[in-house]
């Protein structure tokens, strides 16, 4: 006992005490909580140094070194308050506000999520965010989109620091290029956005909010490897231009050459991929905090997969098959605050998209520039919270195929308003109307209504309802219409299609005595559409038919998220599971009604992530996963032998991350696919034969049975619900300065 010594204090805010804070010694892992008056104690500790670290719902923690000398060592916290259970959010409304106050639901994902299960780009991480998942199209190449519940990829805007330059083109084969090194957050809205952020938010959106030059280290870099020589390195740093301007520049390098076969069909299990990406963020300090910043950013990937033997000189040919894709990528964004006494902020993008790629012998070759501009007035006027604003946006699109024998250009001017009204200091409520004017299809207006009623802080209810409105871009969209050997046939001239959503929303936090917080977040919603267009795969097995749907969609289902922190503990996670019912209703060849459910649609589907952190040794344990319920698989006819509904499936991982006790340098690495799944290994039809020479057919086009085709198939890779990389370790580090 004379070679101990004892620590108290105090654990306050600007609020003043703060009880039943937690305060924990790193090194022994022992701890305690504060008293109602934000008093601790902790005794018999040995004279030596240590670290402190206090905790509290709400606020930031803190961390103090604390060397104990015989008797009584005095220690005062004051701690900040935190933005990670309230963060502020601008996806919404277009405007920065608090996530409990906003009246339309937004999901936060920091970089901390990201790194729980480290993957190169933002496509693969969001495999584990509940009711959003990455879906491959193909199991050659391996390009894909993102649904968020149960809506096909091209439902879902992608935004870039709040402006749509994600799309077309780039919403199937960009979506790798977007390195999670360049992400401060990604804010996920769900449901329909179209009165602000026009007609491809019709299932949702995802804005990434790339990071802050001021905010950002000086130098960080994370390098990564795994065990089947995939190699992926991103670095940052940044620099200050003068004293008005910081300037934050990454460089992100994936690399992965490595052809591997293991489910034996002589096929590459992974696309093999070379690819770079340059990004540089200029902010510029102004007058009254008034906004100036400008952004770049260039992408350039090669990617092939295929015949294991291919080489870039069979490209094009009919002798060894695979679909070679080259992508040319530059994006510039900015925002201008204008010097006026009015909120008043221009924003401006550019990009230009270039594809050179063949899928066996089928060349697509196509291009597209889209430019937009937006200027927006945000005003208060008592208990109204006015946001006006104007838009155009100009698309230049050409390719190879029929789709475009004149390249397409379209110009869509908008005007927008919303008024979010205080009701009281318990309700809001939110109106909002669109009106925008398509060159190619006419007027389109998308209103919009949100109702949110918080009676205390650990409740918020929020009652939502739009429409959305989405004109098809078929071959940019529809990776099916260029690869395999069905003939795609567009029956009529395609007409927009129109939806209509209302979605709830129930929040519900809970905190306790010892600074934990629990956090329910309930989501139903129920979405109908007309001149619904989806690919046809069972009318005819040769054919994808597109045509606008003679009956009605539906789109319904629930959500559930369930998040806790318990910091004492040192254990914090997120469990998620969703039910989607997702089907058509037509008329059939008899005229009577008919419903379907659409191909690639799982009906349940369940997210986790969960930490444990070891304070005493500076260690962390992630464990993360998914799990997917059956959905029905476009087969080839009624001889093909694969199954017509996947089984239930999912992919696990777990890494281990150490913090060097400055917390400059980070160590990871782990298992992905713990449970080694990967889909059969006749996922890809007819593999020894892609070019479909020793196929028969009758008079009417119809592929004929015979000894050396029994099951009457064509070459097909559309058969894809899961990737086909199998259990593999990784390894990496990270460095922030």
């Amino acid at each position: 006992m004379a070679q101990s010594g004892n620590v108290v204090g105090t654990v306050i805010s600007s609020d003043g005490a703060l009880p039943f804070a937690t305060v924990m010694v790193i090194e022994t892992g022992a701890g305690t909580t504060t008293d109602e008056e934000g008093r601790f104690q902790i005794q018999n500790l040995n004279k030596e140094t240590y670290t402190l670290k206090a905790s509290f719902v709400g606020y930031s923690d803190q961390s103090k070194k604390v060397y104990l000398s015989e008797g009584v060592t005095q220690v005062e916290f004051n701690l900040l308050p935190s933005s990670q259970l309230d963060e502020v959010v601008v996806t919404g409304t277009l405007k920065e506000m608090s996530r409990l106050d906003s009246p339309v639901p937004v999901e936060v994902y920091s970089p901390a999520f990201l790194k729980s299960n480290p993957t190169p780009n933002m496509y693969e991480a969001m495999q584990n965010v509940n009711g959003v998942r990455p879906q491959l199209n193909c199991n050659v190449c391996n390009t894909g989109d993102i649904h968020i519940n149960g809506l096909e990829g091209p439902y879902t805007m992608i935004l870039i620091d709040g402006m749509p330059i994600v799309s077309g083109l780039a919403s199937v084969y960009g979506l790798s290029g977007i390195p999670n090194g360049m992400i401060d957050r990604i804010e996920i809205v769900k449901g329909p956005a179209s009165s602000l952020y026009g007609s491809e938010a019709v299932g949702g959106l995802i804005n990434v909010i790339t990071k802050k030059p001021e905010d950002a280290p000086v130098f960080s870099a994370d390098v990564m490897g795994t065990s089947w020589q995939e190699y992926n390195m991103d670095i940052a740093f940044k620099v200050n231009a003068g004293s008005k301007a910081s300037v934050l520049t990454g460089i992100n390098y994936f690399n992965y050459n490595n052809p591997i076969d293991n489910n034996g069909d002589n096929f590459t299990d992974v696309t093999l991929q070379n690819r770079i990406s340059g990004f540089q963020k200029w902010s510029i300090q102004r007058k009254q905090n008034r906004v100036f910043n400008i952004a770049g950013r260039y992408l350039y990937e090669d990617r092939w997969g295929g015949e294991l033997q291919w080489s870039p000189e069979f490209r094009g040919g009919d002798s060894v098959y695979a679909e070679s894709i080259y992508t040319n990528r530059w994006e510039l964004v900015g925002q201008y605050q204008l010097p006026t006494a009015e909120k008043l902020l221009l924003s401006v993008s550019y990009n230009f998209h270039d594809q050179n790629s063949v899928y066996g012998q089928t060349a697509y070759l196509a291009n597209q520039q889209i430019a937009f501009s937006q200027l927006t007035w945000d005003k208060k006027l008592g208990r109204h919270d006015l946001l006006v604003g104007t838009a155009l946006r100009y698309t230049v699109y050409d390719d190879n195929t029929i789709a475009t024998i004149d390249a397409s250009k379209i110009w869509l001017p908008g005007i927008f308003a919303q008024d979010e009204i205080l009701l009281t200091e318990k309700q809001r409520l939110l109106l909002g109307v669109r009106y925008d004017y398509n060159s190619s299809h006419g007027n389109i207006w998308t209103p919009r209504a949100a109702y949110k009623w918080s009676p205390n802080r650990k409740n918020v209810f929020r009652l939502n309802a739009g429409t959305g409105f989405r004109v098809i871009n078929l071959f940019t969209e529809e990776h099916a219409a260029l690869t395999g050997a069905r003939e795609v046939v567009v029956k009529n001239k395609l007409d927009p299609e129109q939806s209509y959503n209302v979605n709830f929303n129930y929040v519900r936090k809970f905190y306790t005595n010892r600074g934990s917080i629990f956090g329910l977040d309930f989501t139903t919603w129920y979405t109908y559409f007309t001149n619904q267009i989806l690919p046809d795969y069972d009318t005819d097995p040769d054919l994808i038919i597109y045509d606008n749907l003679d009956g009605y969609a539906v789109t319904r289902g629930t959500s559930l998220n369930a998040d806790f922190d318990v910091a004492w503990l040192g254990l914090r996670g997120l469990v998620g599971a969703t039910y989607m019912d997702v089907f058509q209703v037509k008329n059939n060849d008899l005229g009577e009604l008919e419903r379907k459910r659409p191909v690639l649609t799982e009906r349940w589907t369940g997210t986790w992530s969960l930490t444990k952190v070891f304070y005493k040794f500076r260690t962390s344990i992630d464990y993360t996963g998914n799990l997917y319920g059956p959905m029905r698989l476009p087969t080839l006819g009624p001889l093909d032998p694969r199954d017509a509904n996947s089984p239930w499936w999912s992919i696990q991982n777990i890494q281990v991350k150490y913090n060097t006790e400055n917390e400059r340098w980070e160590f990871y690495g782990g298992v992905k696919n713990l449970l080694n799944f990967t889909p059969p290994a006749n996922s890809i039809a007819r593999s020894h034969d892609p070019f479909d020479k020793n196929v028969s057919y009758d008079n009417q086009g119809n592929v004929i049975s015979n000894a050396s085709n029994p099951y009457a198939l064509t070459f097909d890779p559309s058969y894809v619900y899961a990737p086909n990389q199998g259990i593999r370790g990784f390894a990496g580090l990270r460095l922030k300065w």
